[in-house]
């Protein structure tokens, strides 16, 4: 059963992109799941969110994802704390957005490849245009994305205490994996 939340969400994603009357050609994965490694001197921080949002409107290729950042989970609570309140501030930014089109898919004839999407990613008050390799894959009617990719935390001004920048690496490892099922309201 959804939540009120959860419906709230999808309606605003949905709204993004003009899909709310086209649910036929509209996919969704409620429960995706993105982690990111960053290898360190001192110890690697690791943390992986499994309730990631994302609808793909399977007519143009569009793609939208939500991520709550106070999702992720970490192995050791001081590291989560430190995510949220000094790096990532998700107080003042509750969520990374990423907002794109997945290029030449042709949803008729799915055929287990490589692709690319390519969009602007919304994270920490800087929108930044990037392009992901993304694996996909059908099983059944479902739509399976998943892939990695780097992030480099520069790119969107987290900013690191002189005293830590030995320990926190440059670039963050992100991998993914969102299954999408036909939207159902």
């Amino acid at each position: 059963m959804r939540t009120l939340k959860t419906n709230i969400v999808i309606t605003l994603l949905l709204l993004h992109f003009g899909l709310s009357g086209q649910s036929k050609n509209q996919v969704i994965s409620r429960q995706g799941q993105v982690s990111f490694f960053s290898y360190t001197s001192v110890e690697n921080i690791e943390a992986t969110n499994n309730q990631a949002l994302s609808v793909i409107d399977k007519k143009n290729g569009e793609i939208a994802v939500q991520i709550l950042l106070r999702a992720f989970v970490f192995k050791k609570a001081l590291m989560e704390e430190h995510f949220n309140e000094s790096y990532v501030e998700s107080d003042i930014y509750p969520k990374l957005i990423f907002s794109g089109k997945l290029q030449d898919l042709d949803f008729s004839n799915l055929e287990d490849s490589p692709k690319f999407i390519k969009g602007e990613m919304d994270f920490h008050g800087v929108q930044k245009e990037i392009e992901i390799k993304t694996n996909v894959e059908t099983d059944n009617e479902n739509l399976i994305l998943y892939g990695t990719f780097e992030v480099a935390i520069d790119d969107f001004n987290i900013k690191v205490p002189p005293l830590l920048v030995p320990n926190i690496s440059k670039e963050i490892h992100v991998k993914f994996r969102f299954e999408y099922t036909p939207y159902e309201k």
